[in-house]
């Protein structure tokens, strides 16, 4: 049975002064702070939470 596909995704910017609704993406996804780095997997649902802040991550596959 084949995998599904993973992304490593780092937080990269402060969500101080960020919309209330991006810090929940951002919180939904498992980051807490800077430079903090997780392993989701590539979910329509998870794509929709990078997608909407974008602008304060970095994505990589694994």
């Amino acid at each position: 049975m084949a995998s599904k596909k993973q992304l490593k995704v780092t937080l990269k910017r402060s969500v101080i002064a960020v919309n209330p609704k991006h810090k929940e993406c951002v919180r939904g996804l498992g980051l807490r702070r800077i430079r903090h780095s997780v392993i989701i997997m590539d979910t329509p649902s998870n794509r929709g939470m990078i997608n909407k802040v974008a602008y304060l991550l970095s994505v990589e596959d694994v």
